[in-house]
């Protein structure tokens, strides 16, 4: 197929999907309550970086495990203060990518994409740092709010490593705060760059990718501007079309059935719709 033709699919009301009412409603479709707090924060990373020592270092004993809605997958958030403000912090499945080979990788993927944390936290190793960093480029494509911890500072050291906080600030384009959780080391800097994020204090400018073909910039324009049209409001169109013209079969299968503009926050699909009120949707030559 090309992105000429198109399926029908439910359409997406303008006003809804960019409220913030709307994202209140996708949090709770995700199976977060913020009833209790100010800010959500999601915590990322690749598994066995530490990830969750960061979680309990920061929440202390405020938390509390379950699955995710519909899922087998286990889930923690917790909570914590800064400032006078509430943080609800949720700890998402370890994952080495967001390309959806996996249910963890789906998980992960959704909660930062259409649950639109107010901060994504993502953790890596600072032992395995350039191995890391897959998961923080990907991250940034997908938000402009983010926080990379680079925990396990002091096993670095151990190893005669050192990592220039810095000079990696500038290169992501996003706040870099060095920790060895299991001391607490860094922790204190660390909730004052998530508040800071939160609260617009600190503006993040993240890398992303520019050196694409023009063939592939064309072809990434032309999706994007079809997605939008079909799904006004949707987070980060241009994601979502990278992905499918990488031939990503579950975004493909979520644009088709209308979860898509479901976990967006736009009208739900009903069974046995017709085309009346269904608006065009891009099937790409991926999706064939």
């Amino acid at each position: 197929m090309t992105t000429e033709q198109i399926a029908s699919a439910p359409v997406a009301s303008p006003a809804c999907a960019t409220c913030s009412m709307a994202n209140l409603a996708n949090l709770r479709k995700l199976g977060i309550n913020m009833e209790d707090a100010d800010y959500v924060v999601a915590l990322a990373g690749n598994p066995n970086v530490g990830k969750s020592t960061v979680f309990n270092a920061v929440t202390g004993l405020r938390q509390h495990t379950g699955n995710w809605p519909g899922k087998t997958v286990g889930r923690a958030e917790g909570g914590f203060e800064y400032a006078g403000r509430r943080y609800k912090i949720v700890d998402l499945p370890g994952t080495y990518s967001l390309l959806s080979t996996s249910l963890d990788e789906e998980i992960a993927r959704n909660f930062i994409l259409f649950g639109r944390p107010d901060v994504t936290v993502v953790v890596v190793d600072a032992t395995r740092l350039e191995r890391n960093l897959n998961l923080v480029l990907q991250v940034l494509e997908i938000t402009d709010r983010a926080v990379v911890c680079v925990n396990l500072i002091d096993e670095a050291r151990r190893l005669g490593l050192s990592v220039d906080e810095r000079r990696l600030a500038r290169d992501l384009g996003v706040p870099v705060v060095l920790t060895a959780a299991r001391q607490g080391e860094g922790i204190p800097l660390l909730l004052q760059m998530i508040d800071e994020v939160a609260t617009g204090k600190t503006v993040c400018r993240p890398r992303r990718i520019q050196s694409e073909p023009p063939a592939l910039k064309r072809a990434v324009a032309a999706l994007t501007e079809k997605i939008q049209a079909a799904y006004p409001g949707l987070p980060n169109a241009r994601w979502v079309a990278l992905r499918l013209l990488d031939g990503d079969e579950r975004m493909v299968q979520a644009l088709r059935s209308g979860e898509l503009l479901e976990l967006a926050g736009g009208v739900a699909p009903t069974a046995g719709a017709g085309s009346e009120g269904r608006a065009p949707v891009l099937q790409t030559e991926a999706a064939r």
